[in-house]
């Protein structure tokens, strides 16, 4: 690590050895306690303890197990100041903290609670999922790890407020003499989570390792990336995780040990304080500093230019994302609140609500329409009754939102895409909560957004907005109306109503058989290189989020984009879904490693998997059949892997004959694995995911000809191996057991 001082290295070294010693200590007693043999584990979480199993390729599932862990790090201690030197220690430290975190969850000490709050802990899979969408299509901007506590409270809010409103993700841990950024936020009353990209995973700087867990599970999830891999996970993480971090106040000897650690995965590291040997950082070099890995950048705080505390804390931010290379994209909304994607799981409770539109006992419904060109006026804004912002406290008011969109690109299959968007628009602003949709739509606003100036005209404000900026292709207008009355708003609402009947009759009839066209879709590309999505009206992304008319209209909005036409050109195989246009695209698109795949087969080329599906499809050779795991399903599977283990396999932009990733709603397609022989192949499933889609399911099942096929499908609460699973089929005659060998 080219460029560290001295001192700093010294203090690494030395935060290593004593992190490396207290890690032996902890593990030789546990052991002593509680025997080798006793269980070590993350709980939702893959691959094990993922910064050991990353470097060492080692399975830690026993407290046994990490003494040749313990072993790998303290052969790593270095004697000398040299880069190598702080490099190694920096691993040794953050295998040392993942060890002793490993030792505090099997003797039942995590996840942490202190002063009555619970820390979150490691990041849980379903989360590293959904967060990995985000990355991959821009919602997120990054993620920025905070050890330590800010100057004041003020501070600490205004720098989470920040990265909150730029739509980062924020990972809050350590302390500075005792005291955590974590207990200035709960003082202040920020909300804290997954919901909020807000998360605490300690009090301590051990805690930090969590983070870089999360980042090399990124790494084995979405970069194809094996155990024991370290340099190229290191180099993934390096070019493709938009990751920095934040230390604030005094840094120690065990943080510079776990900054080191860091270091080596390529996030680099500002500190608000200053550091021995190091030229405080500046604007005019950041330039030249921006994107390069591998530093420690010393900005103190006080010397900051700013007429406040708070002017001072943005700028720091703003330093820490120019330092990173992270380009955040800036909405032109002028709002009393904050707005980004991180106030989008903001609970509005109670005893802070001014008002309520829908809901239990309410009425409230958002309808999108297109329009002619001469009848919107862009911009417009209207109220037809009383400004509910006059209501008294807590009431509950009736809402029509009619949203009317022009343009000369603009189509009706694009209405119901645009309109699915006010629900993500709306919640960004702080203070609002947003649920539902159509004529389920559910709203609150908090007695702080409104006493800040936020009211009616505030949420029209950011539809017409976001709804230009981000559908410029196909929104040339837009005005928006709102309707307090409540004859008037049920009047709009039946007539949406039947807007609502005739889309879904429409999306319903739409066959692969009568589209020309299917559309790609490759933006988790930004972490699995070779991984190409085709859909097709007939069967979603696997991540779920996107389905065909979403494409078409991403493509009419932004045609150089990562949804693009993929033309079907001639039927190589129409049962398999095999054509040489999809191929020739493919082929393409994915680096020239993909050459062919089939989009309604398993077990021919099947299509590609990345980190972001929602379910994994397996084969079951002794059952002549499939599973199906859910994401949300962290139990054990009959094939003897859990979804983690599965995604380990085929992630990563893969194709796996028998295995594939989907989006869980293709299971109620027509052309759902066709080749096979569609739904009457499952022979297990999540219980959670019967559960879910049990009615969509029970349709599906009574089209097949099998209308009691779900009782006959298997599920972890009563089946968990193969020598389980073959008796339940025999026993409920599942179907799969009669058809055509598959292998």
């Amino acid at each position: 690590m080219k460029g560290i001082p001295e001192p700093i290295t010294a203090a690494a070294i030395s935060g290593a050895i004593t992190a490396v010693q207290l890690a032996s200590e902890l593990v030789n007693e546990s052991i002593g306690k509680l025997g080798a043999d006793k269980p070590v584990a993350f709980p939702n979480t893959a691959y094990y303890l993922p910064v050991i199993y990353g470097f060492t390729g080692q399975k830690v599932e026993k407290l046994g197990d990490l003494t040749s862990a313990i072993s790998y790090a303290r052969n790593l201690l270095p004697s000398a100041s040299t880069a190598e030197a702080t490099q190694n220690a920096g691993v040794a430290t953050i295998i040392a903290a993942e060890a002793i975190e490993g030792v505090r969850f099997a003797q039942g000490e995590q996840p942490e609670i202190r002063n009555g709050y619970h820390f979150n802990g490691p990041i849980d899979d379903v989360q590293l999922r959904a967060w990995g969408v985000q990355l991959a299509d821009g919602t997120i901007s990054g993620v920025a790890a905070i050890i330590g506590a800010a100057k004041s409270n003020e501070v600490a809010v205004k720098i989470v407020r920040e990265l909150q409103s730029k739509s980062l993700i924020t990972l809050l841990c350590g302390n500075v003499e005792g005291r955590s950024i974590v207990d200035q936020l709960l003082e202040e009353g920020v909300e804290l989570g997954y919901k909020t990209l807000t998360v605490p995973l300690g009090s301590d700087t051990v805690s930090a390792v969590y983070a870089l867990g999360y980042a090399s599970r990124l790494a084995f999830s979405f970069g194809s990336v094996k155990a024991g891999e370290f340099e190229k996970m290191l180099t993934w993480n390096r070019e493709r995780a938009p990751v920095f971090v934040l230390a604030l106040g005094e840094i120690d000897e065990l943080k510079c040990a776990a900054a080191a650690g860091a270091l080596t995965y390529g996030f680099p590291l500002i500190a608000d304080s200053k550091l021995p040997e190091i030229t405080p950082f500046s604007p005019s070099v950041i330039a030249s500093e921006a994107k390069q890995t591998k530093k420690i950048i010393s900005v103190p705080f006080d010397d900051i230019e700013g007429d406040s505390d708070a002017e001072r804390a943005q700028k720091l931010v703003q330093y820490c994302l120019e330092v990173r290379g992270i380009k955040v994209k800036v909405s032109k909304l002028s709002l009393p609140v904050g707005y980004g994607s991180a106030f989008e799981g903001e609970v509005v409770r109670r005893g802070d609500l001014q008002i309520e539109f829908g809901g239990k006992g309410g009425t409230c419904f958002e309808w999108l329409t297109m329009r002619d060109m001469e009848e919107v006026q862009d911009g417009k804004i209207s109220l037809v009754g009383s400004d509910p912002t006059n209501a008294e406290v807590g009431a509950k008011v009736p809402l029509g939102i009619v949203v009317e969109v022009a343009g000369p690109k603009m189509e009706k299959d694009f209405e119901p895409i645009l309109e699915r968007q006010i629900h993500h628009f709306l919640n960004g602003a702080e203070g609002m909560q947003h649920q539902g949709q159509r004529d389920i739509t559910w709203i609150r606003v908090s007695k702080t957004a409104v006493a800040k100036g936020f009211n009616i005209h505030s949420l029209g404000h950011i539809l017409h907005t976001k709804l230009r900026e981000q559908f410029s292709g196909i929104a040339d207008k837009v005005q928006i109306t709102f309707y307090t009355e409540m004859d008037q708003v049920k009047k709009l609402m039946e007539e949406a109503r039947r807007i609502y009947r005739e889309r879904n009759e429409r999306i319903a009839g739409l066959t692969d058989e009568a589209a020309d066209t299917f559309y790609s879709c490759t933006l988790c590309q930004s972490f699995a290189p070779s991984q190409v999505c085709v859909i097709n009206p007939e069967r979603v992304g696997l991540c779920g989020a996107y389905n065909w008319f979403d494409c078409k209209a991403a493509y009419e909005i932004n045609p150089k984009g990562a949804n693009q036409p993929v033309p079907k050109g001639k039927v190589i195989d129409p049962v398999k879904g095999e054509w040489e246009g999809v191929n020739q695209f493919v082929y393409e698109h994915s680096g020239m490693v993909i050459e062919r795949f089939t989009i309604y087969s398993i077990m021919d080329a099947p299509m590609t998997t990345c980190g972001c599906c929602e379910c994994v499809l397996a084969i079951v050779p002794e059952a002549n059949g499939f599973l199906v795991v859910s994401r949300e399903d962290y139990g054990m599977t009959p094939i003897g892997m859990t979804f983690s283990t599965l995604m380990g396999v085929i992630g990563g932009g893969h194709q796996t004959q028998g295995m594939m990733g989907s989006g869980k709603y293709y299971l109620t397609s027509e052309k759902f694995i066709k080749a096979e022989g569609g739904i009457k192949r499952v022979v297990w499933m999540s219980k959670n995911l019967k559960e879910e889609m049990k009615e969509e399911l029970s349709q599906v099942c009574q089209r097949e000809g099998v209308p009691n096929l779900l009782d006959k499908i298997a599920d972890g609460t009563t089946v968990t191996t193969i020598e389980e699973l073959l008796p339940f089929l025999e026993q409920k005659q599942h179907p799969a057991l009669t058809m055509a060998p598959l292998l």
